[in-house]
């Protein structure tokens, strides 16, 4: 037989870590109840077409693509916005507006697999839709920041840029959207020079250049300053004016609200999805390169998808890259620890009662596992023992003739005998 195993990028989650994941996902859902989001639920399959859209040349590369049975060319979802956005210009068009709606789950993107970086990966998703206003902007990053700090992240910082800044220069030089978007792919990547080709390539002019290049050495941590020199430097083109304008709207709104949060502010920051308009930001910490979150404004996709006009947000959360910075942090999941009960039945004849207690105990809200491998008495408990089992009801005729049991407290290694109809009380009362 062939030694089977997971394919490449693709993962195992053993119990520990699958309980990791678990935590992660139900905060961010308690999250969602506390904004008012609203969860949807959308099909990991979708129209190839669809998620090639607006998803830049480097996802639509790497999308799990392929012709079903009927001839359809369809994808594995790479991201959960162009989906939000099919869902909110067809089935949900007349819903009243704003709409807070959030979604969970598997995505798929054929990358390299490294260090946080695999070709399975699961998000939380956040969509904020009908709002073009600051405060919109301002709740994405106040709800990211509130996730960070419910799972006790450490030193996390914000990187948050506009990509209507670099989008106004280009504009307002003619550059068309196709070479702006493989312009925004290079910066997404670092690739400044090969940018700047890109640029000079287009015919933009020598200020256009300059302009950029100011552009790309304008960051730090106090925003208001950034803001200042990133003005100053895009002057001469009105439209990268108006978004410095509107960033610095949010952030003095966010940081007027009282939320305190590291960030550092990057005039020329570029993601590398295409359907972006206004701010857009990622979350890091110091001991992973990728991002753990990121998101931003995007108000056309919905239109494309043919919708009515509607401005929109959202921000999406690596659940999985969040999983990896928790553990190296050595940060406790905050899991309630789950005290199980174990019922050892202590012949064939007992098994029938057994079972039957262990409907009844399951009833009142307990865990109860059953012994169902046919082992003695003592190694079911020494088994108990070894995975911290609290406690032990040891079903054997001689008691049952009295209807009672043994119960054993596994943790100061006591047991006495107890009625059946006292036995859930018994186990609560002494959980406290």
């Amino acid at each position: 037989m062939p030694a089977f195993r997971t394919v490449r990028g693709m993962r195992d989650f053993l119990p520990q870590d699958a309980e990791r994941m678990r935590h992660v996902e139900e905060v961010s859902r308690e999250l969602a109840q506390l904004y008012g989001y609203e969860e949807v639920i959308t099909p990991v399959v979708e129209s190839h077409d669809l998620l090639a859209a607006k998803s830049g040349e480097e996802i639509r590369e790497r999308m799990y693509a392929f012709k079903d049975l009927g001839g359809r060319k369809v994808a594995l979802r790479p991201e959960f916005t162009a989906s939000v956005a099919r869902l909110v210009a067809t089935k949900m068009r007349n819903e009243p507006k704003p709409m807070r709606l959030f979604c969970m789950g598997s995505l798929y993107r054929y990358d390299e697999p490294q260090y946080g970086r695999f070709r399975e990966f699961w998000q939380a998703n956040y969509e904020l839709i009908g709002s073009s206003k600051s405060e919109a902007d301002a709740e994405a990053l106040i709800l990211t920041n509130d996730l960070m700090e419910r799972l006790s992240l450490r030193d996390y910082w914000f990187k948050i840029g506009h990509v209507g800044i670099l989008r106004g220069i280009l504009s307002q030089e003619g550059v068309t959207e196709e070479q702006q978007n493989r312009i925004m792919q290079l910066l997404d990547k670092k690739l400044w020079e090969e940018a700047l080709n890109v640029v000079h390539r287009s015919g933009a002019s020598q200020n256009c250049l300059a302009t950029l290049k100011k552009v790309f050495e304008t960051k730090g941590k106090d925003f208001s300053q950034i803001l200042k020199r990133a003005e100053e430097s895009v002057q001469d083109y009105e439209k990268a004016v108006a978004a410095v304008e509107n960033l610095r709207e949010i952030l003095e709104l966010t940081a007027e609200s009282g939320v305190k949060f590291e960030a550092t502010i990057e005039a020329g920051f570029a993601r590398g999805l295409e359907y972006y308009t206004g701010i857009i930001f990622e979350t890091y910490v110091p001991e992973i390169e990728v991002a753990l979150s990121g998101g931003g404004r995007y108000d056309k996709l919905i239109e494309l998808f043919g919708g009515e006009p509607t401005p929109a947000l959202g921000v999406a959360q690596g659940i999985d890259r969040i999983v990896l910075a928790m553990k190296k942090q050595k940060v406790p999941p905050k899991i309630a620890v789950e005290k199980k009960v174990v019922v050892v039945p202590v012949n064939k004849e007992s098994m029938a009662k057994a079972i039957e207690l262990s409907s009844m105990l399951r009833g009142a809200g307990l865990s109860v596992e059953v012994e169902v491998t046919g082992r003695t008495v003592s190694k079911a408990l020494s088994d108990a023992d070894r995975r911290a089992i609290a406690h032990a009801i040891i079903v054997g005729p001689e008691e049952l003739k009295e209807e009672k049991v043994v119960l054993r407290d596994m943790k100061k290694r006591k047991q006495r005998v107890v009625e059946i109809k006292n036995l859930c009380r018994e186990i609560l009362g002494s959980w406290g």
